[in-house]
């Protein structure tokens, strides 16, 4: 039998050493800091965004005619009788085209003094007094009578014609090009997500962009000449046609 015998002071510091080891493991515990544990774990990337673009083409249903009166003289009274009488003459004869009175609108009323800048004092030595109407006109047959008549009823401001949609064409026609977009961009998503080798599981988000319409305008007689000093031969004033663009953005959450 074999006895190994140990100095009791070595015995001694070992234990020591446990206790304290021991007492030190639990204080860190206690009050120590955490201890992060890193894990592994995968997070959704970002949205798969595709656009679509979806274009239609319209004729405009909805001309525009603008034309005015204008009057000099020297007293204000007689200044604004004299439009004022032309201008009721002038609305009267558009009635008589067919034209219902809510399609008439007048844009502008406005008075200018005349001043005499050549003696100090700035004396007024007139008055010029104009209003502007703009007329709306649904059935373009009316449009190039409309300016005829505007002509032989008084008016002399050079206005002109603007083509443009109705409220209800253009909720329309948008409408349209928005199923265009849409589908477009579903095709482009679906293509691209094949050759890609990923998986579309659902549409996340829609956006929309659409471009500004802008009438499409015809001037009259030049400017700086009016109606009446003019011999107005019939123009031929077609509305062409005006294009709707809407721009869709489609986000995908993909696998």
């Amino acid at each position: 039998m074999i006895i190994i015998y140990m100095n009791p002071e070595k015995s001694i510091n070992i234990a020591g050493s446990v206790i304290i080891f021991f007492i030190l493991l639990f204080v860190f515990a206690k009050w120590g800091p955490a201890i992060n544990f890193s894990t592994t774990s995968q997070s959704k990337g970002e949205p798969f965004v595709v656009n679509g673009e979806g274009k239609v083409s319209v004729v405009p249903d909805v001309a525009k005619v603008t034309f005015g009166i204008q009057e000099n003289g020297g007293s204000l009274k007689q200044v604004q009788d004299s439009v004022n009488t032309k201008s009721k003459s002038l609305t009267n004869a558009i009635k008589k085209l067919g034209i219902a009175e809510s399609d008439i609108k007048t844009t502008s009323y406005n008075v200018y003094p005349q001043y005499d800048y050549i003696n100090p004092g700035q004396r007024i030595t007139g008055y010029q007094v104009s209003t502007n109407y703009q007329v709306t006109v649904k059935d373009f047959d009316k449009v190039n009578d409309l300016i005829v008549l505007a002509t032989d009823a008084g008016a002399n401001i050079v206005g002109g014609v603007s083509f443009e949609l109705s409220d209800s064409t253009k909720a329309e026609k948008t409408n349209e090009a928005r199923v265009k977009a849409v589908a477009d961009a579903k095709t482009k998503a679906e293509g691209l997500a094949n050759a890609a080798g990923i998986s579309l599981v659902k549409i996340i988000n829609v956006s929309e962009s659409q471009n500004g319409i802008s009438p499409r305008f015809y001037a009259m007689p030049a400017s700086g000449d009016s109606l009446e000093q003019k011999s107005i031969a019939q123009p031929d004033i077609q509305p062409g046609q005006t294009e709707i663009q809407v721009i869709i953005s489609l986000s995908y959450e993909i696998r």
